[in-house]
């Protein structure tokens, strides 16, 4: 079964207690259990890790690869906007990555609207609320299996 690793940043492990009017009530184990139903429904499994740590989200981003995951959806948190350690993590490896934003980060303050990470993604969803998380899955998991919805 491939696994594909759901990766969270800072702060996200208050998510349902942190302003609840921008990200909602769900906590973070709640949105968990909902994509690995939604990935074990496809064949896949997930695997979920939160840091509110750089150091620690770049040893996970790079312990991916080196276990054969197939995709990681990451909502990197505030590190989106100036962490380059995790854009070059993120670069140095082969594994597909889907960024993620609850809310939409082009739409907030200004110095939100920058993702230093995006480049070396395959994607970025951002403003669905909760449901962009399984919006990336459903991106991570026609990639793994080569699916292009730009062919006829």
């Amino acid at each position: 079964m491939v696994k594909i690793l759901l990766l969270n940043g800072p702060n996200l492990n208050r998510l349902g207690k942190r302003e609840p009017e921008i990200y909602g009530q769900v906590t973070l184990s709640q949105l968990e259990e909902n994509v690995r139903t939604q990935a074990e429904g496809e064949g896949f499994q997930l695997v979920s890790a939160q840091s509110n740590h750089e150091g620690e989200m770049i040893d996970i981003i790079h312990n991916a690869e080196d276990e054969g995951y197939g995709g990681i959806i990451m909502n990197p948190g505030a590190f989106t906007h100036y962490s380059y350690a995790i854009r070059d993590a993120v670069a140095s490896i082969s594994v597909p990555v889907v960024e993620v934003h609850i809310s939409n980060i082009h739409a907030r303050e200004d110095f939100r609207h920058q993702s230093v990470i995006a480049a070396e993604t395959i994607g970025q969803i951002v403003g669905f609320g909760l449901f962009g998380y399984n919006l990336a899955l459903e991106a991570i998991i026609k990639n793994i299996k080569g699916v292009d919805d730009n062919e006829n």
